[in-house]
């Protein structure tokens, strides 16, 4: 009587599932963005809203909470209810990161979080005022040692600090972060020379540097960038060992059913290998990153560990 109960509860339970994939989406679905309209990730939220609208018949509406460096849509995401009308689009560095630059960390990585796949990868650039004398690294190194502890950076992202911060160390400099809200925050104080360098995404820094406001001088992957190929990396401008790749995924609170995960990832999939999502991530600094849930999950795992060394390295001290 038992066996029966529980094989009728198990038939029911995968009957119930069926039908929401079947009705899935039934009403809007919401993107939670921890950063401001116009930003880098913004544009990167915009574009995936418009076309998985069209895919899934239903409104996708981006919704930007920005704060603690975007960790804030984690925790909104984190504590929504597990029905797939609530998604993020996160940095894999911002959830790699979270247990070593946080000493209480808002949401778990692992255990917070079902994922649907990867989306795209990107690097960020080290830039300067448009209108500084400053083309290289070289000439940024000698004129931040001359400024000792005066000189500051100016950053709003867990990846710009890392990144700053690994600089820093190799180079052994003095300068001081300033951390700002948002990246355009960022802009007026580098323009006035308050700050004397950024550390910006590739969305943000190509957007700039056509408006003319930047100037990029190098970027933190190994490989130079494909949309902005005249920008050497750090090794080669002399600063060995940094290599900070930054990729996206898209992902919901644990407990999705899974055919409504599986759902969700045929459309991203669809999505990612069409030419006009690729002819926008080239535009944007950007590259298209195909790979399942079970793939997202450990390249993050995986990462953690890259983040374990990175925040070691740059002698942060977890907030």
């Amino acid at each position: 009587m038992r066996k029966a109960f529980l094989m009728a509860s198990v038939v029911a339970s995968v009957a119930a599932a069926n039908t929401q994939a079947q009705e899935y989406p039934s009403r809007e679905i919401r993107l939670i963005c921890g950063f401001p309209p116009g930003s880098g990730a913004d544009i990167n939220y915009r574009h995936i809203a418009e076309r998985l609208s069209v895919l899934a018949g239903k409104p996708v509406l981006v919704e930007n909470r920005p704060g603690l460096q975007g960790h804030l849509a984690h925790t909104q995401t984190a504590k929504a209810k597990p029905d797939g009308y609530t998604l993020s689009l996160q940095g894999g560095g911002s959830l790699s990161s979270i247990n070593f630059l946080f000493k209480d960390p808002p949401v778990d990585p692992l255990k917070d979080f079902d994922y649907i796949g990867m989306i795209m990868r990107q690097g960020w650039f080290l830039s300067v005022d448009a209108k500084s004398p400053i083309r290289t690294v070289a000439d940024l190194t000698a004129h931040l040692k001359t400024k000792g502890p005066n000189g500051s950076y100016a950053v709003s992202t867990s990846v710009g600090i890392v990144f700053a911060e690994l600089y820093k160390a190799a180079a052994g400099l003095q300068t001081v972060q300033v951390n700002y809200k948002t990246v355009m925050d960022s802009l007026n104080d580098l323009a006035a020379g308050n700050v004397d360098m950024s550390m910006t995404d590739a969305p943000f820094t190509l957007a700039s540097i056509r408006a003319g406001r930047l100037r990029a001088i190098a970027v933190s992957t190994r490989q130079r960038r494909s949309a902005m190929p005249d920008i050497p990396t750090m090794e080669e401008s002399g600063v060995p060992g940094i290599d900070v790749d930054v990729w996206w995924s898209m992902q919901g609170p644990a407990g999705m059913p899974a055919p409504v995960r599986a759902k969700l990832a045929g459309w991203l999939n669809q999505i990612l290998t069409s030419e006009e999502t690729k002819k926008f991530y080239a535009s944007v600094g950007a590259d298209p990153l195909i790979g399942t849930g079970e793939e997202t999950r450990a390249l993050i795992i995986k990462d953690m560990e890259r983040w374990r060394d990175w925040v070691k390295r740059a002698k942060i001290n977890p907030a």
